[in-house]
């Protein structure tokens, strides 16, 4: 009886999940619907299964829900608070990103439609496989959370990362989406191979593939002498392969040509899900060899090798891509490499591990959401001849013609570079903490060098946009002819301007979310596999 219980403890968290298949199906449909108003609607009712999910989610994590009276998880999560947090914040940045995504697609087609040029064909149009493909990848996202093995987290990854393919592919008809859609396609393969290949050792060190079952043999392990060799490796393998997710070196060299070929609501949705669901898998990988929590064995903190592996990764990661951000005149892929810096920044909190680490990794995460999205918004909402705007050039005196494009873009840069007392200064703030706390000053001392670098080139946004004159290149900028993209980048630079004021509850929402359930001594654990042998 013990194992429909479980099951039923399983799909419960699943319910938000679940909403947003039901809105995969209906947009699926709509999108293919005859009626021009039906096929319209289709954005709209993407954020009404994305605000449906949200509603769910408060009342899916109650303590006795989540926990059984000895403090475990009923669900055999590792993390089983992390949806708590993660999805809700999926969710709402989702939001922002479907206002941006409006007419992203189909517009030459439903023109010449509405003109009778055309007749319309079921076959031509992709608006509704375009926005099923969008609720697809955050599924994928939310799913991490609900990881309690390397099957299931293999999957979720690869559920968020094959829909942004085709997005890639379909957001505008120009060779240059599908090169960058091929690029991403086979890099993607690559990094999934790497992974899987990982996985696959650290199954065979430990003989298991359930997470908190693997913590527990390491433990063991831990306390004996040492991780063995083959699971040592497989963890490298498996945090290299995952770096692809969230643009960290060496797998970032994708990220310039495919946020560049990509629309602006596809990159900025490139730059925000897949890296929370590669950060969010890091950390349930780092935590099964260790920052699990004491044990009876005694095991805390990272074997030297990863947390050797994982303080490289950081450094290159800000490093190189603050200092390639210096060299790009394209705004976009000057926020590619500005993607990557904030990669290496996540990942101090990850090497300064729970609690106070994890939880200023959500919390960071909820940051660069918003404020990332806002200064993609600008770039979708503007075009120039029919195309939107990538050029830094674009931008120059904007604030003539366009003043509250302007005001949102130095808002979003002056958060990213984090200027306070907006929403970015926060984030960096919680991270810098985490670090500080954990003894890694060395490695807080060279985040601040690059937060100084990136100052550079981030008041390039501020400055062309609000003190530079117009010149005939951005003078020929207008606004594109839907609004949805523009509202969203005003309500993105609300949101970093107001949460500040909220820090505290939103730091104190992501509480605790992060940590593994206090652990039973090993002999418990032992007798337990014992008698479900």
């Amino acid at each position: 009886m013990a194992e429909p219980a479980s099951m039923i403890d399983k799909l419960w968290f699943l319910i938000p999940e679940i909403v947003l298949f039901g809105g995969v199906v209906v947009v699926s449909v709509m999108g293919l619907a005859r009626r021009r108003i039906v096929r319209d609607a289709v954005p709209l009712v993407v954020c009404v299964f994305l605000v449906a999910a949200m509603a769910v989610i408060p009342f899916l994590y109650g303590h006795d829900r989540v926990f059984d009276e000895l403090g475990r998880s009923r669900a055999g999560l590792l993390m089983p608070l992390l949806g708590r947090y993660v999805k809700l914040v999926v969710c709402a940045v989702g939001i922002l990103l479907a206002m941006m995504s409006v007419w992203l697609t189909d517009r030459k087609l439903e023109a010449a439609v509405a003109s009778g040029r055309a007749r319309f064909d079921p076959i031509r149009v992709s608006r509704g496989e375009y926005f099923a493909f969008f609720l697809l990848s955050l599924i994928g996202v939310m799913l991490v959370c609900n990881a309690n093995d390397l099957i299931w987290l293999f999957l979720a990854l690869e559920l968020t990362s094959l829909p942004t393919y085709i997005m890639v592919a379909i957001s505008r008809p120009s060779a240059k989406a599908l090169e960058a859609a091929v690029k991403y396609f086979f890099l993607g393969a690559l990094s999934a191979g790497m992974f899987l290949y990982g996985f696959a050792l650290l199954y065979g060190a430990s003989g298991t593939i359930v997470l908190t079952e693997m913590r527990d043999v390491f433990a063991e392990q831990a306390a004996a002498g040492g991780l063995n060799s083959i699971a040592l490796i497989g963890m490298l393998i498996s945090l290299l392969g995952v770096s692809f997710k969230i643009v960290a070196v060496p797998m970032h060299f994708y990220a310039a040509d495919v946020y560049e070929g990509a629309a602006a609501p596809v990159t900025a949705f490139l730059a925000f899900v897949p890296k929370t669901a590669g950060i969010l898998a890091i950390m349930l990988l780092v935590s099964t060899v260790g920052y699990g929590g004491r044990t009876a064995a005694g095991i805390e903190g990272l074997p030297q090798p990863i947390m050797v592996a994982l303080w490289m990764i950081c450094v290159l990661t800000m490093t190189l891509g603050n200092v390639g951000a210096l060299l790009q005149r394209s705004a976009k892929r000057l926020l590619a490499y500005s993607s990557i810096a904030h990669s290496g920044y996540l990942l101090i909190g990850i090497i300064a591990g729970p609690a106070l680490g994890f939880d200023a990794v959500l919390f960071y995460l909820l940051a660069y959401g918003v404020m990332n999205t806002a200064a993609f918004a600008v770039l979708a909402g503007l075009q120039r001849r029919g195309e939107e705007i990538e050029s830094l050039d674009d931008l120059a005196g904007l604030r003539a013609r366009h003043p509250a494009m302007a005001v949102v873009m130095a808002l979003a840069a002056l958060s990213l570079v984090g200027f306070p007392p907006l929403l970015g200064f926060w984030g960096k703030l919680s991270v810098f903490i985490a670090g500080v706390e954990a003894g890694r000053i060395a490695l807080v001392v060279i985040a601040l060098i690059n937060s100084a670098i990136s100052a550079y080139y981030y008041l390039w946004l501020v400055g062309l946009p609000i003190l530079a004159m117009p010149n005939a290149q951005s003078q020929t900028v207008v606004k594109s002819k839907v609004v949805w993209p523009r509202v969203a980048a005003v309500l993105a630079a609300v949101a970093v301007v107001v949460l500040p004021f909220f820090a505290q509850r939103l730091l104190s929402g992501s509480q605790g979310v992060g940590t593994p359930p206090a652990q039973q001594p090993l002999a418990d654990s032992q007798r337990a596999r014992a008698d479900s042998q």
